[in-house]
């Protein structure tokens, strides 16, 4: 509906989006009051956001001829427009007690505006030309949020690579576009048209949605991009591995659930590219020694399973797992900053007590987070993950067993940061929370805990049901138990080991530690080539183009000099100077007959009759 409810829609989008770019072109002139108006803004957009996902408005504007501007708010967007706009609010305000009074905070809160408006604009566009918008627009801001401490050479360097690398599979959605146009190209090219197109156009254009989410969601073989973007402040790294930047590749598999089904292998194809990401990443969480890349390597293995939930059809599966990661994941990271302002350190080894010295409460937070990750129950990834196995178990028992090992995984790097931020170091506490910081914490805690029931019955059908279920499959009592058992399990085994490597040969080791060398072997698979032709290009442009369009001008201008001394001083010269003197003759004998005697002009004409009637006679 696009009456009294649109503006609900418009203004949902159209404050963040308008008000980031304010605060961000103000510049230190609207420090002073840039935490209260975006911490602000974000409540009220957190509003909007419960009234359009009850409302659920559909709104149109013209922008080109037979592409319109089309947002709508249907099951699925419903619950990610709360999710965005409830973490984006308590992020905010725990940065607006934490963060540097000194610092650039208009640009910073203003970014952080503008990245989770485009965000709330990604997860309502209906047609392709507004996702690319968006999804530009969410590409930028990131890229200025992982380097906002720009004087630092190595944190842009972090937010190039971040940039460059999701910048290369975002021209998957370009390819989209281009296919389905092709493919039919007086449609409007709206998302849930797509599967309709003819082939080969579909299959391209499922490749281009896959290769884009993928690249987004830091799945393999993109996941070593969020390794990099740890670079960036704390409350950037809660927002973008929470609820927006990772989850929005994810949210687009969700979306494009009817094309990867017409394709015939969208679907197994991403959902077996979630599950090795989840098991991959998994192992190179749990062999980090740096609780912010542990962090990071986490949230690809938790992501993983929202793509393999994308892939088997589970919506409500990987709703869920998106929501509860959301609660979890940022709850993290603004623990870890916290710590690292307290405490000046991120490895593991470093933080050994935190939890006990850091400021007050910070350490129950961060262990509700960290045993969320891990899937034990009652929590609320224990059970989010349950709905998407099951989905993953009536698709294949491999799927679910990868899930299940992620699930090991998961618990096993979960309580192994447990074990060192709980180890007793001694030490007086250091640091205290500002209010608002220590009531996001409490708020996103209870979400840990609150959004289990969601996934449960009866709840759990009911969510199934507004996302337009049934589900693939339906969770049984024994399959709590199991993966409540098998995060037990692993959570049980790594609080054992302890601080102790893990039992792998060093060299594996090295490789989990480096993200599997995913960025080397990127660097010589693609940058290392194209580096290389762009090079010979460059010298094939000095050496022969240069040479061939610099020769080419000299001979030019050689032959111009010919020219002028030969063609125009011998040839032209002569030439003009004959017709001018043919032109003089000329004028002499016209002049002959003009004597301005009357019979002289009588006896012309006669003389010129007779000749035309002579000519007649002849012709006839």
């Amino acid at each position: 509906m696009s009456g009294a409810a649109g503006w609900v829609l418009w203004a949902l989008v159209g404050l963040p989006l308008a008000g980031g770019a304010l605060l961000a072109l103000a510049g230190r002139a609207a420090d002073r009051v840039a935490a209260p108006l975006a911490v602000g803004t974000a409540g009220l957009v957190t509003g909007l956001a419960a009234l359009a996902a009850v409302g659920r408005p559909r709104v149109e504007a013209p922008l080109l001829a037979g592409l319109p501007v089309r947002l709508a708010v249907d099951g699925l967007s419903a619950f990610l427009v709360v999710t965005v706009a409830a973490v984006t609010w308590l992020i905010l305000g725990f940065c607006a007690g934490e963060f540097a009074r000194d610092a650039a905070r208009a640009r910073f809160f203003g970014l952080m505006l503008l990245f989770s408006g485009a965000m709330m604009t990604t997860v309502t566009a209906v047609s392709l030309p507004v996702l690319l918008m968006a999804w530009e627009v969410m590409g930028a801001a990131s890229w200025a949020l992982i380097g906002y401490w720009w004087h630092d050479p190595d944190r842009v360097r972090a937010a190039d690579t971040a940039f460059l690398t999701t910048r290369a599979a975002d021209l998957g959605l370009y390819l989209a576009a281009g296919a389905a146009f092709a493919g039919a190209p007086t449609a409007s090219l709206a998302l849930a048209d797509l599967p309709a197109a003819a082939e080969p156009w579909r299959s391209l254009a499922t490749a281009g949605v896959v290769l884009a989410a993928l690249g987004k969601s830091a799945q393999l073989p993109f996941s070593f991009w969020l390794s990099h973007a740890m670079r960036g402040p704390a409350p950037v790294s809660a927002l973008l591995h929470s609820a927006t930047m990772v989850a929005a590749g994810g949210y687009l598999l969700l979306r494009a659930g009817p094309l990867l089904d017409a394709s015939g292998w969208g679907g197994p194809l991403v959902a077996w590219t979630g599950a090795a990401t989840a098991v991959a990443l998994g192992l190179v969480a749990l062999a980090q020694t740096d609780l912010k890349q542990l962090l990071a390597a986490s949230s690809c293995a938790q992501v993983g399973l929202l793509v393999l939930a994308a892939g088997v059809g589970s919506r409500a599966g990987g709703v869920l797992q998106l929501m509860s990661h959301a609660a979890a994941k940022s709850l993290a990271f603004l623990v870890a900053g916290a710590w690292l302002a307290a405490l000046g350190g991120q490895a593991l080894s470093g933080l050994r007590g935190a939890a006990r010295r850091g400021p007050p409460g910070t350490g129950v937070a961060f262990t509700v987070a960290l045993a969320a990750l891990a899937g034990l129950p009652p929590l609320a990834l224990w059970a989010a993950k349950d709905v998407l196995l099951a989905a993953a178990l009536a698709d294949s028992p491999w799927l679910y067993a990868a899930g299940l090992v992620a699930t090991a995984l998961a618990a096993g790097y979960g309580a192994r940061a447990l074990w060192f931020v709980w180890r007793d170091a001694g030490g007086a506490t250091v640091g205290r929370l500002s209010r608002p910081a220590g009531a996001t914490l409490a708020l996103l805690t209870l979400a840990c805990l609150g959004l289990t029931f969601a996934a449960l019955p009866p709840l759990g059908g009911k969510v199934a049901t507004v996302l337009g279920g049934p589900e693939a499959g339906a969770v049984r009592g024994w399959e709590w138990v199991v993966s409540g058992a098998v995060a037990v399990a692993g959570a049980s085994a790594a609080w054992a080991w302890g601080d102790r490597a893990p039992p792998v040969p060093a060299g594996a080791r090295r490789r989990l530690v480096d993200w599997l060398g995913l960025e080397r072997v990127a660097r010589a698979v693609l940058v290392a080539p194209v580096v290389r032709l762009a090079d010979a290009l460059a010298r094939f442009d000095d050496l022969v183009l240069h040479r061939a369009v610099t020769g080419a001008a000299r001979a030019t201008g050689r032959l111009a000099l010919a020219t002028e001394r030969v063609g125009e001083r011998r040839l032209f010269g002569a030439a003009v100077a004959g017709v001018a003197a043919g032109c003089a003759g000329l004028g002499r004998l016209a002049r002959r007959p003009q004597t301005g005697l009357l019979h002289h002009y009588l006896a012309q004409a006669v003389a010129v009759l007779a000749a035309a009637a002579v000519v007649l006679l002849l012709v006839r």
